[in-house]
């Protein structure tokens, strides 16, 4: 039986093995798929590990998938540039691909959420780690404008040579009410920090909420995430959490491990959403 797992830290939250059961079952494949976690010193022994065990595939959550991007043997030109990793591909004598499908993921589950091929004219992101950088270039192959605000804008600045036209915002900027660049055209807002896991809100002004056509946290939980308590209490139209891009891009993950395979999605995310319940 195939085994597959999913490196990360936490990780016994993590609903990944039964996103890739319930796909399984749609094809009448007999898989195996763990939770692995893991740590900065670890992490690295435990990827070779497992794939000299026989491994056929993983996937690498927080906070792992910068780790990953710098492990891997090969990387594919998304993953380059975002430098950032979310599954793994055994290649054979010790050699591993690493690709992301999270960017392509959000799309999917933005689209779904907005019914728009382009889910708006301008999106900001919130974070500067592997997930935010992960989601900059399909957002703009959509055709958004892209913004992205993190604590540390020494982290992000460099992003702006690798994707072009992406715009920063200073991070002291979202505690104020938005600025004329904003106003008079539709945006998301994205959580791509990991806030969320650790229960805690961010520093923002109400009005980037009660302004934007939809508010989304890339976290997931059984109860409406600190992130979206805080949009709702400022005022956002629509909010929605990461259960639906996590199954995206689960999916695609899925297709690359299983010859293309592509799994129906929307009756795995209806499944889960009852069992979070």
């Amino acid at each position: 039986m195939t085994q597959f797992t999913v490196f990360g830290n936490p990780i016994a939250h993590s609903v990944s093995p039964k996103i890739h059961q319930l796909f399984a079952e749609q094809f009448g494949l007999a898989l195996t798929y763990s939770r692995s976690l893991s740590s900065s010193a670890t992490f690295a022994a435990a990827v070779a590990k497992f794939f000299r065990h026989g491994g056929a595939g993983a996937n690498v959550t927080v906070p792992f998938k910068e780790s990953a991007a710098a492990l891997v043997t090969h990387l594919t030109p998304r993953a380059e540039r975002a430098a950032s990793v979310n599954t793994l591909i055994p290649l054979g004598l010790g050699q591993l691909a690493g690709d992301t499908t999270d960017g392509l993921g959000l799309c999917r589950d933005l689209q779904r959420l907005t019914q728009q091929k382009t889910p708006a004219p301008r999106v900001l992101v919130i974070g500067g780690g592997g997930a935010a950088r992960s989601v900059i270039e399909p957002l703009q192959e959509l055709g958004c404008e892209v913004v992205i605000s993190n604590r540390s804008r020494d982290r992000v600045q460099p992003l702006t040579t690798v994707f072009e036209g992406l715009e920063i915002l200073d991070f002291a900027e979202l505690e104020r009410p938005p600025t004329d660049v904003f106003k008079g055209s539709q945006w998301l807002v994205i959580n791509a920090t990991s806030a969320s896991l650790q229960g805690a809100e961010l520093p923002i002004h109400p009005h980037w909420f009660a302004n934007a056509n939809l508010v989304y946290d890339m976290m997931y939980a059984a109860q409406t995430t600190p992130f979206l308590q805080q949009a709702r209490k400022g005022g956002a139209v629509q909010v929605a959490d990461g259960l639906g891009m996590l199954v995206e891009q689960a999916a695609l993950s899925f297709a690359l491990w299983h010859d293309g395979l592509q799994p129906s999605t929307e009756p795995v995310l209806d499944a889960l959403r009852k069992g979070l319940r």
